[in-house]
């Protein structure tokens, strides 16, 4: 008996996601999305089309009411809300909708549904927490937890050398949102575009990394004397971001104009999205570097976790978009082979704990070209 899927979201992420689960012959896949056109992007005869507003909660119910396991990949702002009605509807569930709610408020409730969610399970979130979880479960304390990532082009092109391959918009708010970060084991906050330094990567060379708010659950998962997640970007582009951020570009009072009531952030935003904007043919990369030094047996240990990642010509998929939606198809076939299956939420870095989980999550992206490179080191 096949497990019957259905993706909610067809788009960036959930049109591969839905493509890659549809290669399994244990899963029966529909994907839903209120964009007609974006379903008839989806070409393969073998996956099943369904227009619907997924933003009607009751019809979502009845949507998915058939279904054995749902894949979130709705955008954030609705994100929480239709996982909450998945849970409610009784559906274990994928879930890769990155909302600013807490997840873990929904813990109780799938337990009292019996049903088993993963939450955050892309690439960062997801397999920063993943493998971030995986470290410090083998150390006998943490000192210390990096991670530095970031999606870029591939061709650098003046004056941005930048891309947008997710909406413009959570790209500036991620520039304006007060950074969380764990310094002498407490949480302290830091202006984002803060603390640049700078990398060395292969096949990429120098890149610059910020401070940003990615840490998510692990500032209440893993107990660590210092941690902090960097965006990455090719060095210069911090300070021009600043730039803007530091004379106004970027406020949200309105100002008139000609009459007209304008916000700078509006303003910024229109001329922004059009020289970010992807266009035909450009290719992406994704980079991310997983750093945990902590001790193990009065030993100085760290690992490190490297991914280098590029856009897939034969597919058009773009890097940012496979590092994504494959980490949630391969944990949706984790869940679904019962290699770790039970009822609560559960956030990537708890799920690290269990060998047979990394083995597998590392495994099936290995098999998507998907390849993260591990090393271990006395210190």
């Amino acid at each position: 008996m096949k497990t019957k899927v259905i993706v909610l979201g067809a788009g960036l992420i959930g049109k591969p996601l839905t493509i890659d689960l549809a290669t399994d012959k244990n899963f029966e896949v529909t994907v839903a999305d209120r964009d007609g056109n974006r379903l008839e992007e989806i070409e393969e005869e073998h996956i099943t089309r369904k227009h619907a507003d997924l933003g009607n909660i009751p019809g979502l119910k009845k949507l998915i009411s058939n279904y054995d396991l749902v894949v979130n990949a709705t955008p954030g702002f609705m994100g929480f809300n239709t996982l909450k009605s998945v849970v409610e509807a009784g559906k274990n569930c994928i879930d890769i909708a990155f909302y600013p709610e807490n997840a873990m408020d929904l813990d109780e409730l799938c337990k009292k549904n019996n049903v088993m969610v993963i939450s955050d399970i892309g690439v960062a979130p997801g397999m920063s927490n993943l493998l971030s979880g995986y470290a410090a479960a083998r150390l006998d304390e943490v000192d210390q937890v990096d991670i530095f990532v970031g999606g870029l082009p591939k061709v650098r092109k003046l004056p941005w050398e930048y891309k947008a391959v997710f909406s413009p918009t959570d790209v500036i708010e991620e520039y304006t949102r007060p950074a969380r970060l764990i310094e002498n084991g407490e949480t302290v906050v830091k202006p984002p575009l803060t603390e640049i330094e700078t990398l060395n990567f292969d096949r990429v060379g120098t890149l610059e990394a910020f401070n940003s708010d990615g840490l998510r659950s692990l500032l209440y998962t893993i107990k660590a004397k210092t941690m902090r997640e960097k965006t990455l970007r090719y060095p210069g582009y911090a300070n021009k971001i600043k730039l803007l951020a530091e004379n106004g570009f970027f406020d949200t009072e309105k100002i008139d104009f000609n009459g007209n009531k304008v916000s700078p952030l509006e303003m910024t935003s229109k001329l922004l999205f059009e020289q970010w904007k992807q266009q035909e043919g450009d290719e992406d990369i994704t980079v991310m570097r997983i750093m945990v030094e902590g001790k193990k047996a009065q030993k100085n240990m760290r690992y490190t976790f490297d991914l280098y990642d590029e856009y897939d010509p034969a597919t058009k998929t773009h890097s940012m978009a496979r590092t994504t939606a494959y980490t949630a198809s391969v944990a949706a076939r984790m869940m679904n082979s019962k290699v770790f299956y039970q009822p609560g939420l559960f956030v990537p870095e708890i799920l690290g704990k269990y060998d047979e989980v990394v083995d597998f999550m590392l495994s099936g992206l290995a098999e998507r070209h998907v390849i993260y490179k591990k090393q271990i080191a006395e210190l």
